[in-house]
């Protein structure tokens, strides 16, 4: 099922959403005794409500990062991006146009181009199918006690 759901066609539309599915798979996983395959979901799941701006969520997932005994490593490239720019990115990492991703946020396509301009650089890319790949990159955690 979390196969499943992780995969599901809309689940980049949805990824507050799709990180809670991780993080419940990822506790179950560390429950299970399956610390190794759960550390990158977990990572995942914690860069992701980092992300979002869901503070207490991605304490929850980094808690569980280091129950298991990993330091979640955060990603600079990710840090310098304002609660704003993450909002953007993710959006147009989705799929949406700026027209749709201004609709949502109700902002100018104009503004949200702006925005883009100051985020690829950023993530050191330079389209919008490499924004997504940055973006949905899971972080990497350190590999001490395997």
């Amino acid at each position: 099922m979390f196969a499943r759901a992780t995969s599901h066609p809309a689940a980049a539309r949805f990824p507050f959403e799709t990180a809670r599915i991780q993080l419940a798979h990822g506790i179950r996983l560390r429950h299970a005794r399956e610390r190794i395959a759960a550390r990158p979901i977990l990572a995942h799941a914690a860069e992701t409500f980092e992300r979002l701006g869901a503070t207490s969520w991605a304490e929850r997932a980094s808690a569980e990062l280091r129950i298991d005994g990993a330091t979640p490593l955060v990603s600079a490239s990710h840090l310098s991006l304002t609660w704003q720019e993450r909002r953007i990115a993710d959006l147009a990492a989705s799929g949406l146009t700026n027209k749709e991703i201004g609709a949502r946020l109700h902002l100018s396509p104009r503004t949200v181009s702006s925005h883009l301009y100051r985020i690829f650089p950023k993530l050191g890319v330079t389209t919008r199918a490499a924004l997504r790949d940055a973006m949905n990159r899971p972080d990497h955690v350190s590999a001490s006690n395997d």
